[in-house]
């Protein structure tokens, strides 16, 4: 066991690491002087404190959608001031129709994409690489992100804060207080990156501060100067939890009662260093997965949710594995070598308890470093287990990394299980003609009792984009058959991977059409053992976006599987499974999609595909409609239908979806979830009622309750239930 001795070299690796580089300043960005204050402003949206006029103003926005670099529709204003302990930001929002401003959303933890929102972008290590982003639409609703694989964000991650908003006579205005205690950052500088984002939901038109190629992230922003004398107490965030829960299994007639308290604890041992330490670990509050349909032969990719593995988690991105990030499609996430839902849950999503777990993540110098223990009680017939991983990258050029990880153990078995890898990736937003690369290459290499040889995995791409032009994009990876990685996720072994794509992006300045798009993409999969093919791709596409966010879609595809053994697409409880016997099978299809902008009361979305489906044909239907009377209701509802007829069988798979919000303030909600699916015929509902009286402060009530059709007659019997109260309380020191 290689733990101990590697968790050694990392730690030595954040000793040493203060002596290597420090970070730059963008001298050729937008920069601004923070003032300082000694008298903190009242965080209640109204931006009528006196203390705000010794901030310096930023108003030199341009609209970034739909014309990059045109002057904006509406005017606004921003202040930018500091203390000791917070970093605090207010803004003047002008509208000359203040009664279109667009806020729906009024639930705490909510989406608010579609409202009008304004945000905030730090880079406190100023190393156009890593960074938080804040957001408050006019309800005063917050939204957090972190940034990872440099350009892309995690939207689970949580951090306290404070924000307020209020609309008023000439448009909105909002004040947030962002705390030291809540970011890492770099106290040997005074200057952070910065910048600042505009949504005006009505017209679909974003502005922004500073922007490059239409993007905005750490690698594109300006600067915040004179940052000194910052604080953040003692460093230290304890969060001790308490579930009760009670739980029944309808089938023997059992109830159970367990009461678990749990304990996070984070400590900064230095402003840029954090650690956490999680003991008797409670995820009990989790939002549940969306279920999905699948109709392929490789495994489906559900995105981590769980606070505790969020935390910090864009150091543990390796090779821009996902390209989007956690939420990206199957196939683009195969090969990662650490993906955290493997820990804590069973192969069936079934909660697994984690006796304990500590994390030591942050930036020191030019180095990037991440490490995580975890200790996980036994299930099922597999032994307790200790997990390891370790990851350190170093900043090289002015928006690259390269860097290494090592996992050790195997959460979903009682075989050890190891591996190494290191990844370059490439960045370059400053290209001429407004483009910008990234590209990245990684190799892997596994270690599993068993498996001799062919263990290893390798791979590079690139991504070359403009904003109104020709884009591209080319990927290769190589899994081999041994390959495991058993902290990780790979659908597919045994694999050479083809990937590559041209698009165009025509702006029109026409301000009802605001993008026409359309491009061709190709993916081919090849068996390494015969250099025969296992699945192939064509698709072609175009894509319309009006100035009020509705869009419509059309893409046809040319699909190719590889059979090389029998593959069950349907089991039935009953027997009489549909499979589709060996061979190479050609199909094509072609999809319609029209999407009706979420700004509105009643928006949603239709999607209908027909085609070929291996030796028989398919229509698949996906109606999607969301309603908001107010901001105090919202009920969505979706469904997906797959008509399939095949020689072997025809059957039909659906899926629906039904989800009501009700929220009572912007601190008290009750959520619904209800879902079924007719292959595992289990009716489930998800009931959670949240109350959050600050951030960092949470009490649920959530009801879990699952209903099945055992005898596939439309009657449901209740199978299993729990209720579960859980009250979380955070206290900084």
């Amino acid at each position: 066991m290689l733990r101990l001795p590697v968790t050694a070299v990392f730690l030595l690796i954040a000793a040493s690491s203060s002596a290597f580089g420090q970070t730059r300043e963008d001298e050729a960005g937008k920069s601004f002087r923070a003032a300082r204050t000694e008298i903190a402003p009242q965080i209640d949206g109204a931006l009528n404190d006196e203390v705000w006029g010794l901030a310096n103003v930023v108003d030199d926005f341009h609209e970034i959608w739909p014309i990059e670099y045109d002057p904006p529709s509406q005017q606004t204003l921003v202040y930018v001031l500091y203390d000791e302990e917070n970093l605090y930001i207010g803004a003047r929002l002008r509208d000359t129709e203040p009664d279109g401003v667009t806020a729906q959303v009024l639930r705490q933890g909510s989406g608010i994409n579609n409202d009008d929102h304004f945000a905030v972008i730090l880079d406190p290590f100023l190393d156009r690489r890593s960074g938080y982003r804040f957001r408050l639409n006019p309800h005063g609703v917050r939204d957090e992100a972190i940034y990872q694989n440099m350009t892309d964000t995690q939207d689970d991650w949580q951090g306290i804060w404070q924000g307020q908003a209020l609309i008023v006579d000439d448009g909105w205005t909002l004040e947030i207080a962002i705390p030291y205690k809540t970011l890492s950052f770099n106290p040997g500088t005074d200057s952070w990156g910065i910048n600042f984002t505009r949504k005006i939901a009505r017209n679909n038109e974003t502005l922004g501060w500073v922007s490059r190629t239409r993007q905005q992230n750490p690698s594109v922003s300006g600067t915040a100067i004179g940052l000194s004398g910052l604080a953040q107490g003692v460093g230290l965030d304890v969060r001790p939890s308490l579930s009760v829960v009670e739980s029944k299994d309808y089938t023997p007639g059992t109830t159970t009662s367990d009461t678990q308290p749990s304990l996070d604890v984070f400590y900064k041992f230095t402003p840029s260093m954090t650690g956490v330490l999680t003991v008797n670990t409670d995820f009990s509050a989790t939002e549940i997965d969306d279920r999905q349909v699948n109709l392929t032969r490789f495994s489906l990719f559900f995105p981590e949710k769980r606070f505790f593995f969020l935390q910090d988690v864009d150091i543990f991105e390796f090779g821009r594995i996902g390209g989007g990030g956690m939420g990206g499609p199957p196939a683009d996430q195969n090969g990662r070598p650490f993906f955290s839902r493997t820990i804590g849950l069973s192969s069936s999503r079934e909660p697994v308890p984690i006796d304990a777990g500590a994390k030591l993540t942050g930036r020191v110098g030019d180095w990037n470093l991440g490490v995580l223990s975890i200790r996980q009680e036994e299930f099922e017939d597999v032994t307790a287990t200790d997990l390891f991983v370790g990851r350190a990258s170093l900043n090289v050029l002015e928006e690259s990394n390269v860097g290494l990880i090592v996992t050790d153990g195997d959460p979903q078995s009682n075989l050890d299980n190891t591996l190494v890898g290191a990844d370059f990736r490439y960045q370059n937003t400053r290209l001429p003609g407004r483009r910008s690369i990234t590209s990245q290459a990684w190799f892997q290499q596994s270690d599993t009792p068993g498996l001799d040889g062919d263990d290893a995995a390798y791979g590079f791409g690139f991504d070359l984009s403009a904003p109104d032009k020709w884009s591209g994009d080319a990927k290769y990876i190589e899994l081999q058959d041994n390959f495991n990685p058993a902290l990780g996720f790979a659908n597919r072994v045994g694999i050479r991977e083809f990937d590559g794509g041209v698009d165009y992006a025509w702006r029109p300045r026409d301000r009802y059409l605001r993008t026409v798009f359309g491009g061709v993409s190709f993916t081919r999969s090849e068996r390494l053992v015969d250099d025969s093919l296992q699945s192939e791709s064509i698709n072609a596409r175009i894509f319309l976006t009006n100035h009020t966010s509705d869009n419509s879609s059309l893409s046809c595809s040319r699909d190719t599987e590889g059979l090389d053994e029998p593959f069950t697409i349907l089991r039935r409880r009953n027997g009489g499974n549909v499979v589709i016997d060996p061979g190479i099978y050609e199909f094509d299809s072609c999809r319609v999609q029209v999407r009706i902008g979420g700004q509105r009361k009643l928006s949603g979305s239709f999607a209908y595909e027909t085609g070929d489906f291996y030796n028989g044909s398919r229509d698949s239907l996906q109606p999607n409609v969301t309603w908001r009377p107010s901001e105090h209701f919202s009920l969505n509802v979706s469904s997906t239908v797959n008509d399939i007829e095949l020689p072997q069988g025809k059957f039909t798979t659906r899926l629906t979806r039904l989800t009501t919000e009700v929220v009572f303030s912007a601190t008290l909600s009750w959520v619904n979830l209800i879902q079924w699916d007719n292959g595992s015929d289990i009716l489930g509902i998800n009931s959670r009622l949240h109350w959050v009286p600050q951030a960092g402060r949470d009490f649920y009530l959530v009801l879990n309750h699952n209903l099945e059709d055992l005898d596939e007659n439309g009657t449901f019997h209740s199978t299993r239930g729990d209720l579960t109260a859980k009250a979380s309380y955070t206290f900084r020191f």
